[in-house]
C-alpha cells in the first residue's frame, strides 16, 4: 500500500516538527515537504509529491485562504485539510470556498487528525466536532433566521447523511434507493445551495440549521 504524503504549511516551525514526528510515527504516512508560508507552499508543492496539506489558515506573506486557491491550481487533485485556532471562524467560508475539504483545531489530538487525513483522502469531508460546535454558537449568536433554499424531504434526508459522514452508496443503502438517484440528488444540493463540494454542504446545513450538533 502506498503512503498518503502530506505537506504541512504553517508558520511556527515547533508546531511543524511536532506534527511531522507524530505522522510519520503512522506506517501509512510519508511528511514530504515543510512550508512556513504561503509563498513557500506554492514553490514547494511544483516539486514535491503530496496528496494531502495540512494548511495553517494565518501565515505571512500569503495566507492559508490564497494559498489553498493558488495551491489547486498547481494540484487539483490535492486534499486540503485547514489548521485553525479558535476565533478564526471568520475565515472559514472562505477556506471552503477556496476549496479545503476539512478542519482541524491546532490543539487535536493526534488520532483526529489522522482520521480527518483518512476520511478526506476517500473522498469525504471532515470537520472538528469541538470546531463545529463552537461554528454554531457563534452563528446562533450573530444570525437571525437564515433564507435557505427550498429543499425537498428526500433531499434533506440526502443531506443529513451527507453531513453524517455517509459516501454515495452507503446513502444509497440506507435509503433503499440507486446511487446515481443519489449522485442526482447530491448534484441538485450544490446546485440549489450554491455549495462548491460537501464541505461547503455541511457548512450550508449549520448556517440553516438544518442539523444539530
Amino acid at each position: 500500500m502506498e503512503k498518503i504524503r502530506i505537506i504541512i504549511a504553517d508558520d511556527h516551525q515547533l508546531f511543524r516538527n511536532g506534527l511531522k514526528l507524530l505522522l510519520n510515527s503512522f506506517t501509512e504516512f510519508e511528511v514530504t515537504g515543510e512550508a512556513s508560508n504561503g509563498e513557500e507552499f506554492l514553490r514547494l508543492l511544483k516539486t514535491t509529491p503530496a496528496d494531502i496539506a495540512l494548511m495553517d489558515i494565518s501565515m505571512p506573506e500569503m495566507d492559508g485562504i490564497e494559498a489553498t486557491r493558488r495551491g489547486l491550481k498547481i494540484c487539483p487533485s490535492l486534499n486540503i485539510i485547514a489548521l485553525s485556532m479558535y476565533g478564526e471562524d471568520e475565515y472559514y467560508y472562505k477556506m471552503v470556498d477556496a476549496g479545503a475539504k476539512g478542519f482541524l483545531l491546532k490543539d487535536s489530538d493526534i488520532s483526529e487528525v489522522r482520521e480527518a487525513i483518512i476520511t478526506v483522502i476517500k473522498g469525504g469531508s471532515f470537520f472538528s466536532q469541538e470546531l463545529l460546535y463552537h461554528v454554531i454558537q457563534k452563528i446562533k449568536l450573530r444570525e437571525q433566521e437564515p433564507k435557505s433554499a427550498v429543499l425537498s424531504k428526500r433531499e434533506k434526508e440526502i443531506l443529513l447523511k451527507i453531513c453524517e459522514g455517509f459516501s454515495n452508496q452507503e446513502i444509497a443503502e440506507a435509503l433503499f434507493i440507486s446511487k446515481r438517484t443519489v449522485d442526482k440528488h447530491r448534484a441538485n444540493l450544490l446546485g440549489k445551495t450554491n455549495s462548491k463540494n460537501t464541505a461547503s454542504l455541511i457548512l450550508y446545513a449549520i448556517r440553516n440549521k438544518l442539523i444539530e450538533i
